[in-house]
């Protein structure tokens, strides 16, 4: 049987009228993979390891931010992290004026919400913004790198 009569547009047609969950999982997955090619070329950030960005901090004009709330912050974070929580970022952006000239590192506890503040300071118009993977779950547990434990927790914003 030649290849133009197996595959007509009505066989196609019964195809996915017969397979309707597969044609739609194929849809989803072209879109999202479409969505994930779209992002990835527009994303204004960049993503490090928690070694490359000890390598960064090292350099110097680096501002390391940390975006979990107070009490994970007091836990246990980056030595010279400035705390400031996601939950609170549109209300203090203008704080992130302030390093504009700088370097920015953003962690939080597992690299979610580093990079929704990637996404923030980005469009505040930021440029050299760096999200550290895996978070400081990542800089703990992964590569064993030292933290700073405040023993008294501070309150305020």
């Amino acid at each position: 049987m030649p290849l133009s009569e197996t595959f007509t547009p009505d066989r196609l047609i019964e195809f996915i009228l017969n397979h309707y969950i597969l044609a739609l999982a194929l849809v989803v997955v072209t879109y999202l993979l479409i969505q994930e090619l779209f992002d990835s070329a527009l994303k204004k950030f960049g993503f490090v390891s928690p070694l490359l960005a000890v390598t960064k901090m090292n350099n110097g004009n680096t501002v390391v931010i940390d975006v979990r709330e107070h009490d994970e912050f007091n836990k246990g974070h980056i030595e010279s992290a400035v705390n400031l929580p996601l939950s609170k970022i549109k209300e203090q952006i203008s704080s992130f004026d302030a390093y504009k000239n700088n370097q920015v590192l953003i962690v939080c506890q597992d690299g979610t919400r580093s990079a929704t503040t990637g996404k923030i300071i980005t469009k505040a118009g930021h440029k050299d913004v760096f999200v550290i993977t895996g978070g400081m779950q990542s800089w703990q547990e992964d590569y064993k790198l030292p933290i700073k434990v405040n023993r008294k927790s501070k309150t305020g914003a």
